[in-house]
């Protein structure tokens, strides 16, 4: 019997068109055929560090792993031990109070949490306020989700910070929440206690949520602060925090969010449904890296990146570009030189001719396309060879 020639025809669902894969996931292909050419290319791109977490840390995970009864699934609200231990953490750092039963709720990550908490909060055409420049995630997935992208302008003349006179001109009557990311990435801007007041009191007027990610408070900065110190914050607000960047544990998905129960139980029900609990040893060791004393966060999210920070900056001289000296972060953001046509001129230069991986700003939204950052998450031998490969091409 002949058999019928038909083509099979499916088609993608259409909310793909709106977004496009993630940048680092295309660069860093490229990156990997240089390097298995033989090239050797020095990644300055993603802040992924590079030290391990604490080995308390490491001793708890590897300890428990051996336990025979603890590889069963687990409770999509987290473990006791590890909310009491965020709860704990907020205290002794924010000076926060949380309930841990009720106000916080353990995740996989930033991004998993912007899913979640879109969902919870943002039917299809609500609209949303996104920072230009900004993560790019904050878009892509309330993009993949239907929302409509408002984007609001941080500028470097204001310090990166809102300006409120322009948002209190907007039609705000669809806005259902409000994205901000202190200390701010890319920019390294870093939150005040009179920004993070004026953010809760914005959000009371309208009806609306902020949500602050917060990962980066820890990393060269003295003074960490959280957008839950405001009185009331809790009602109309959300907090993100992560353990990739302050306790060098990007690879374990460990973060979490604090809010009111109501929240946490909106948040909850979406999560409950899609994915399950962290694994308990992965959570007991989370909890223990909490812990971690006074010292072991000053050498690794003050002094290293301290040391690491003089030669990001000498790359940034070396290339031209200026800087805000006060920025805070694992990142360094500067402006590249007008002679340049665009900020891939640069970037593609030093990535070919150098062998430097940098991240070009307009990844980070139109406000960046003058702009170049410059990832801490290499040893200092790394960056001082990537300082002298830039010279010998300048």
């Amino acid at each position: 019997m002949e058999k019928e020639n038909h083509t099979f025809d499916i088609q993608p669902a259409e909310r793909l068109s709106s977004v496009s894969e993630y940048y680092f996931s295309r660069k860093l292909k490229e990156v990997a055929r240089m390097n298995a050419e033989g090239q050797d290319v020095i990644s300055l791109g993603i802040g992924s560090p590079d030290m391990p977490p604490s080995d308390e840390t490491i001793r708890v995970l590897c300890e428990t792993a051996r336990q025979p009864d603890v590889h069963g699934y687990q409770p999509t609200v987290g473990i006791p031990e590890l909310r009491q231990a965020m709860a704990a953490w907020y205290r002794r750092f924010y000076d926060v109070e949380l309930n841990p039963d009720t106000e916080i709720q353990p995740l996989i990550g930033s991004k998993e949490g912007i899913l979640h908490v879109t969902l919870a909060l943002v039917n299809p055409g609500d609209q949303v306020l996104v920072p230009n420049p900004g993560y790019p995630t904050y878009t892509s997935l309330n993009r993949l989700l239907g929302s409509e992208i408002v984007p609001y302008d941080l500028l470097e003349d204001q310090q990166w910070q809102p300006d409120f006179d322009a948002l209190e001109k907007m039609d705000l009557s669809r806005v259902k929440i409000m994205w901000t990311n202190y200390p701010n990435m890319p920019t390294g801007a870093n939150a005040t206690p009179e920004l993070y007041r004026r953010l809760v009191d914005f959000a009371r007027r309208h009806n609306l949520v902020i949500v602050n990610d917060n990962p980066y408070s820890f990393i060269l900065n003295e003074h960490p602060l959280s957008i839950l110190q405001v009185p009331g914050a809790k009602d109309c607000c959300i907090e993100f925090n992560s353990m990739s960047k302050s306790h060098n544990m990007p690879g374990w998905r460990v973060g979490m969010l604090a809010t009111n129960a109501r929240f946490v139980q909106w948040i909850l029900k979406v999560k409950s449904n899609i994915d399950s609990g962290t694994f308990r040893p992965m959570q007991l060791a989370a909890a223990q890296a909490y812990r971690n004393s006074d010292e072991w966060h000053e050498a690794m999210n003050r002094t290293l990146y301290r040391s690491r920070r003089h030669l990001a900056e000498e790359i940034m001289r070396t290339l031209g570009c200026t800087f805000d000296p006060a920025q805070v972060g694992m990142f360094l953001w500067g402006r590249i030189p007008d002679s340049y046509t665009d900020v891939e001129e640069l970037t593609e230069k030093v990535l070919h001719e150098a062998r430097v991986f940098i991240t070009p700003g307009f990844i980070f939204g139109s406000n960046g396309a003058r702009y170049i950052r410059i990832s801490l998450c290499a040893k200092e031998e790394k960056l001082a060879e990537a300082l002298q490969r830039i010279k010998n091409i300048i």
